[in-house]
């Protein structure tokens, strides 16, 4: 099953959920993150990632526009911008929309940082957790 996941910069919330999803879900999904203004990986979501033994390091912020006429079964959109930009998609595409706050707007010292990083992260595996097990 492929699955596209979006956000707006494909720097966190997407590239963590990337992550997740082909981890957890094995080789049953075909993964894929992107942007509708792509910019960097942050170093935080490659950092709290590692924490669980995810190496998201080697992935690189996409835009959504190199999937263009590609074919998913789902677009998982995980910020309301990306869903209200998000391209058409054929008709027989799914799409879940997940409201998830951004962890790099967070200021302050790195463990504050890092701390919303982790919290959006285990939001994100409660999330697909279900979405695997419903779709497996």
């Amino acid at each position: 099953m492929r699955v596209l996941i979006l956000c707006t910069g494909n720097s966190a919330r997407s590239q963590m959920a990337e992550g997740l999803l082909r981890h957890d879900g094995g080789a049953a999904f075909e993964v894929a993150s992107a942007g509708t203004r792509p910019s960097h990986v942050r170093p935080e979501a490659i950092a709290v990632m590692g924490e669980i033994g995810i190496d998201i390091s080697h992935h690189r912020s996409k835009s959504v526009d190199e999937f263009a006429g590609q074919s998913f079964e789902y677009v998982i959109t995980v910020c309301d911008n990306a869903r209200e930009s998000c391209p058409v998609f054929p008709a027989t595409t799914k799409r879940i929309h997940w409201s998830l706050d951004d962890p790099a707007a967070v200021q302050g010292p790195e463990e504050d940082r890092l701390k919303e990083f982790r919290r959006v992260r285990d939001q994100l595996r409660a999330l697909l957790g279900k979405f695997v097990e419903e779709n497996r």
